[in-house]
């Protein structure tokens, strides 16, 4: 695990190339037998971000909790583009099946907005991975749907990026 320097706050948890393991330490209301890694898609749009989940969720056998976090809070149906602190919070419960969490941002600010929630949430078994948006998803979901671990399929997303299209 990796400690991001540029990040808004003071000290963020990013899934590094050479994680070695993650620990997951079960809260009180969490199973005593993990679930499936969660994947959270952040988006400046929550079409954007609710195509892409559209798009894995048959890739992931409807076993991987997915959850979407798109657009800002400005009081359309979308949420219009931007990021939204609160959904991605609000996305990082929902997916939580007790195996950890793996959130793929698109770009720029919801990097930004992803780092800051998972800042002030401080949890191990959260991971904001540098992947590319669609192919590090059907990475993950693919990896997460055969019980893969957290550092694992945040490893499969991050390989995603060097795998040639043709």
């Amino acid at each position: 695990m990796t400690e991001s320097s540029n990040a808004p706050t003071d000290r963020v948890r990013v899934a590094s190339a050479t994680e070695e393991g993650v620990p997951h330490a079960p809260g009180a209301d969490q199973p005593q037998h993990p679930g499936m890694v969660g994947l959270v898609l952040v988006s400046h749009s929550a079409r954007l971000a609710t195509g892409l989940r559209e798009l894995l969720e048959p890739l992931g056998g409807g076993l991987v909790p997915l959850a979407t976090a798109g657009g800002s809070e400005d009081g359309t149906p979308d949420g219009g583009l931007g990021t939204s602190y609160a959904r991605i919070e609000a996305a990082i419960a929902a997916a939580d099946a007790g195996a950890g969490v793996l959130i793929l941002p698109d770009l720029g600010s919801s990097v930004l907005t992803a780092r800051l929630v998972l800042t002030d949430l401080g949890r191990e078994d959260v991971l904001l991975v540098d992947a590319p948006f669609v192919e590090g998803g059907v990475a993950a979901v693919v990896a997460a749907s055969t019980g893969a671990t957290l550092t694992d399929v945040a490893a499969a997303a991050r390989e995603a990026r060097t795998i040639p299209k043709f």
